[in-house]
């Protein structure tokens, strides 16, 4: 029967380790505890699948967003197409999500909204209740130290097809449980469950750091509470090259996202996917007419 769900626990998680950017990662953190930890914050992350079902992250995108302690909203980006087109040119993908919250209670892992965006960012990776090593990066803050923690789960494929079917939904009584809604039937341990704890969905996996071959952090990212990107920030970068081609400079996600706002002047279908082929390719060298057009768009004097 469609309708009735007997929970179990999935043995192993679908993704077998996730090896990330240092720096986007520190850098996530860090503006996390500039706030406190008061307020939650997602970013996605984006770089490859590996054979082996392993993800590497080279970069972390936050979309626009409002937060507060318990939970986060998108907003409407107007940049979405911008970021996977970008992603695609650098030879990467989306390949999971990242959110920090602040410390919470023991044993409280993730929260029903949480669980739920993660299997349907599951379902849209897999195109459907199908295996993915797409993967969800929790961070938070030890209260007693500060140090943070970063730790990379999954959520099952029966709570994806769970949450495909409509099946679940937060419990307004106890925010670290997902409720089952009345049209269905979850058996758990013999007995029906009208909630269930949102940790019996969650597979840990294992974490690496690695530093990005291809991307560096140094431009301002998007979206964030004082933060601006602009030419300025560029001039500042060129000017001051800390003995790093020009290649090497443009070599961050935000600066290409940034350079690509200016369609006129760095054309999606012929400019950009040239620069980003120097960026990720250290065998193609750019061309010299885009140095100058690139330091032009920065106000350098030539």
């Amino acid at each position: 029967d469609k309708f009735v769900y007997k929970i179990k626990k999935q043995d192993e998680a679908m993704c077998t380790s996730v090896t990330m950017d240092f720096a986007s990662g520190g850098d996530f953190t860090q503006y996390l505890s500039s706030f406190g930890w008061r307020q939650q914050r997602i970013g996605y992350l984006y770089g490859t699948f590996e054979d082996d079902n392993s993800v590497v992250v080279h970069t972390v995108y936050e979309p626009p967003q409002e937060c507060t302690a318990e939970g986060f909203e998108l907003m409407e980006d107007p940049r979405a197409e911008q970021v996977e087109r970008l992603a695609e040119m650098l030879g990467m993908r989306r390949v999971g999500w990242i959110f920090a919250h602040p410390p919470r209670e023991e044993g409280f892992m993730f929260s029903a909204e949480e669980v739920m965006f993660a299997a349907m960012e599951q379902l849209e990776a897999a195109q459907g209740v199908d295996k993915t090593p797409f993967v969800t990066i929790r961070c938070t803050v030890d209260p007693e130290d500060g140090s943070a923690s970063v730790d990379p789960f999954q959520v099952s494929l029966q709570c994806m097809d769970m949450v495909a079917e409509g099946a679940l939904g937060a419990d307004p009584d106890n925010r670290s449980a997902v409720m089952v809604s009345p049209t269905f039937t979850a058996i758990k341990e013999g007995k029906r469950a009208e909630t269930i704890e949102s940790q019996f969905f969650l597979l840990t996996i294992p974490i690496k750091d690695h530093t990005s071959p291809i991307l560096r952090r140094h431009f301002p990212m998007a979206n964030r509470i004082g933060s601006t990107q602009s030419t300025d920030e560029l001039k500042d970068l060129l000017s001051n090259p800390g003995g790093k081609s020009v290649t090497e400079c443009l070599s961050d996600f935000h600066l290409l996202l940034f350079l690509m706002d200016f369609q006129d002047m760095f054309n999606w279908t012929n400019d950009m996917p040239k620069i980003c082929e120097a960026v990720k390719n250290p065998d193609v060298e750019l061309d010299e007419g885009y140095a100058m057009i690139i330091k032009g768009f920065a106000g350098m004097e030539i």
